[in-house]
């Protein structure tokens, strides 16, 4: 199977880590932003496919702002559901297979352990119902597609959880952070380099189409993972500020929020090959890449 990898959200922190990734690989990857590429454009992505000839399509574009969605159901939908039934009904037309990245908001947070792909899903707000119907969308459109869910997802492109601690661990003496959710924080590295496997193994010509999980290794808290942020950057800035467990009620947001995350990835792992780094480790690496000179 030739031609290249072409990835639609290119922008993003997990599109951008792609495709330095494949880049570093010497994989052929070709990558577009909202304007040349807006996958509620039904016309703008066929000419896009039909252009670059691509062997894989990553759908990494999506609305992902969690609170402003429950007021701009219309854009949410747009940008999950509307897009992702345009991608994929293109991709089937030209014969080629698709990758929609989803989210652990399809679940309600309420079971006990990790959620595994089978587990029902209850989107709790509008993100989570947006992203559920996207999927739907793409199951329906694409016969030959990997829905991969994650969660918590950090690296050192773009807007993120990580980023967001050590900008506020160099200004305050204190960092308030959620304690009662828990998941698996999840490096976008790990996720390119899952999307890379998923892509290996499409070229073996032995993919098992379907929705799979993939996390990082380990679960924690939001306080946890701050936790952990504070420690690792304190060596390099001298800033330690108190962490401070507090209650997901003392943080409202309009959006609620799964209480557990948690992802099982074990049939990523046993069908690809491969399986994120501990969420610590990550965490340790991409603050020193951040913050050393």
């Amino acid at each position: 199977m030739s031609g290249p990898i072409l990835v639609f959200g290119a922008q993003g922190q997990l599109g951008r880590e792609l495709l330095d990734l494949a880049g570093a690989r010497g994989v052929e990857i070709i990558g577009l932003g909202r304007a040349e590429g807006d996958i509620a454009n039904a016309s703008a992505v066929t000419a896009s496919i039909e252009r670059e000839k691509p062997r894989l399509i990553v759908n990494c574009a999506a609305y992902t702002a969690v609170d402003k969605a429950e007021s701009e159901r219309e854009v949410a939908e747009l940008g999950n559901v509307k897009g992702p039934a345009i991608l994929a009904a293109a991709a089937h037309r030209a014969g080629v297979p698709l990758v929609h990245i989803s989210t652990d908001y399809v679940f309600d947070g309420t079971k006990q352990g990790a959620y595994v792909e089978t587990d029902p899903i209850a989107p709790l707000g509008v993100y989570g119902d947006t992203k559920a119907r996207g999927e739907a969308a793409v199951r329906v459109a694409a016969e030959r597609h990997v829905i991969l869910r994650t969660a918590w997802v950090y690296g050192a492109h773009g807007a993120n959880f990580l980023k967001t601690m050590l900008r506020l661990a160099n200004e305050r003496a204190e960092l308030r952070v959620v304690a009662d959710q828990r998941g698996c924080p999840t490096a976008t590295v790990d996720l390119a380099e899952a999307l890379l496997a998923v892509d290996t193994a499409i070229r073996s010509g032995e993919t098992p189409w379907g929705t799979y999980h993939f996390g990082g290794q380990g679960v924690t808290t939001w306080h946890g993972f701050a936790s952990e942020i504070v420690d690792c950057q304190a060596g390099l800035t001298g800033k330690r500020p108190v962490v401070t467990a507090i209650a997901t009620q003392d943080y409202p947001t309009p959006a609620r929020r799964p209480p557990n995350s948690e992802l099982d990835s074990g049939l990523f792992a046993r069908t690809f090959g491969y399986r994120a780094s501990p969420w610590q480790a990550r965490t340790q690496k991409i603050v020193e890449a951040l913050l050393k000179p």
